[in-house]
């Protein structure tokens, strides 16, 4: 996975690395150890909900309620809402209706490891169609219901690790944690106390140095990287990967292979780290800039662009001198 994870630690951490979402999941609690069971459940409580890999999660009866409304968990409904609210603040670079695309691509089974073992190479990709919108997506707050127009259906996954990773953080903290890290395949929110001497300085990995990490700093924020390096699978002779541009309906094809973010809340960083990632360098690096986020972006002639002061972000030692 991508990593990120705090740099040079005291001690004062409890920490547990499982798998959920799809990837591993590090979860990593401050003064409070008996909050890392509560972590871990809640990860696979969200799971349940939201995989479209389970025939009897929520986000699957959404998906197969052919334009009936559908009663939903908070946790649910926050998730469509802020899949719909992405769509309409990256002027539809993010779409999260592009779950028959991904099908269509191949991707039609979850990830058990870092390989491409799950797709069948051997069977030709579909052709791409277009990526209807969730402009005809009804959300009632009221009866918490989603009602998906028929023919429509939602990838959670395009928001969903980074929310989970909110979401839990911010229990944590609730609960009692003096600090709280979750890190889901790459997408990590951090809040409270850091278990180091100098604050959350997290290690990112390079995207040109492959084996090598920049540390980051953050305050109570997240950091996303997104990449067509993973979740990746050749078919037919075509390589193939799960970022779909919504305009083509297929793999984006744009010359940006990795984008990190670093803002507020992880939903959000990974809606940008997707959206810049698809749009390329032009459009990319303008919507970073006007969503005023710190990222790096990394394309494929070897070249790596730095957006709202990423450099900042970036500490020379563990200590920050």
């Amino acid at each position: 996975m991508t990593a990120a994870r705090p740099i040079d630690l005291l001690g004062q951490a409890h920490e547990r690395i499982v798998r959920a979402m799809g990837t591993y999941a590090h979860v990593l609690v401050v003064g409070a150890p008996e909050l890392v069971d509560v972590a871990v459940a809640r990860l696979g409580e969200l799971e349940r909900r939201w995989s479209r890999f389970l025939p009897d999660s929520e986000m699957s009866r959404v998906n197969a309620a052919e334009g009936a409304p559908v009663a939903v968990s908070p946790e649910t409904f926050l998730l469509v809402s802020r899949a719909v609210e992405a769509w309409r603040l990256t002027d539809g670079l993010f779409d999260p209706t592009v779950l028959d695309a991904l099908e269509r691509a191949g991707y039609d089974r979850s990830f058990t490891d870092a390989d491409c073992s799950v797709h069948r190479a051997g069977v030709p990709p579909r052709p791409p169609m277009p990526v209807p919108g969730p402009a005809g997506v009804v959300l009632v707050p009221e009866l918490r219901t989603v009602q998906l127009p028929t023919g429509v259906r939602l990838d959670p996954g395009g928001v969903g690790k980074g929310l989970a990773a909110d979401l839990v953080v911010t229990e944590l903290r609730r609960a009692g944690a003096a600090g709280a890290c979750v890190n889901l395949g790459g997408d990590l929110r951090v809040a409270g106390r850091a278990p180091t001497a100098h604050g959350w300085v997290l290690g990112v990995d390079d995207p040109v140095a492959t084996g090598h990490v920049v540390p980051v700093r953050l305050g109570d924020e997240a950091v996303v990287t997104s990449t067509r390096k993973l979740r990746r699978w050749t078919r037919a002779g075509a390589e193939l990967h799960h970022l779909i541009d919504p305009g083509t309906g297929s793999p984006s094809r744009s010359p940006i292979h990795t984008v990190s973010v670093v803002a507020p809340q992880a939903w959000w960083a990974e809606v940008l780290a997707k959206s810049a990632l698809v749009a390329g360098p032009d459009r990319g690096t303008d919507l970073l800039a006007r969503a005023g986020v710190a990222a790096l972006v990394a394309l494929d002639d070897g070249s790596v662009l730095e957006v709202g002061g990423w450099a900042d972000r970036v500490v020379t030692s563990p200590s920050g001198s």
